[in-house]
């Protein structure tokens, strides 16, 4: 082909067109730009977004404790024990209903002090005794702020035993006072 021969208007309209066709035929916004693999990245790295929402971890204050649900022992209450035929509170038995005092006013739910005995003795005796255990306890606690209306106080005497047995081992740990759900 000879070049000479085209005249100019022709030649125009052939750079018209490539004009027009390098135009639509160039680099768009969404074609990705090559690198050369080899090269050194520069720009920070990307974080990626978890696609599931992350939970916030949370304080013990948000983490509040279904007491009214929970058995007095489940969130730390201890049995109270005593000693043969008696119903004062020795020094382990204070102790130990100071830190119930806490846990119970903490929860603000009401809680029955069930009075329990050993085997030996009358019906009658043992339902007295176990009343006895149960009163001096509300009382104590009461004295140490638990509110006197979320306390309630019961007698099984000896029918309600922790411990099967007829031995020292086992009615020792059946005189006691005993916290439950009313």
């Amino acid at each position: 082909m000879n070049f000479s021969s085209i005249n100019s208007r022709t030649l125009i309209i052939i750079m018209a067109i490539l004009a027009v066709g390098m135009l639509f035929t160039g680099c768009s916004k969404d074609q990705e730009v090559e690198t050369d693999p080899g090269a050194e990245e520069t720009s920070a790295p990307v974080e990626e977004i978890p696609n599931e929402p992350v939970a916030e971890p949370v304080t013990p204050v948000e983490q509040a404790i279904d007491y009214a649900s929970l058995e007095p022992a489940d969130f730390g209450v201890e049995d109270v024990f005593f000693a043969l035929d008696q119903y004062d509170l020795d020094n382990e038995a204070m102790s130990i209903l100071s830190a119930n005092a806490r846990l119970i006013r903490e929860a603000g739910v009401t809680i029955m002090v069930s009075g329990h005995c050993d085997e030996r003795g009358t019906v009658e005796y043992n339902m007295a005794l176990g009343e006895k255990r149960a009163l001096v306890v509300r009382d104590y606690l009461v004295s140490l702020g638990v509110p006197a209306g979320n306390l309630r106080t019961t007698s099984y005497g000896k029918s309600k035993p922790f411990a099967y047995g007829h031995d020292e081992g086992a009615w020792a740990k059946n005189r006691r006072t005993h916290f439950e759900r009313p």
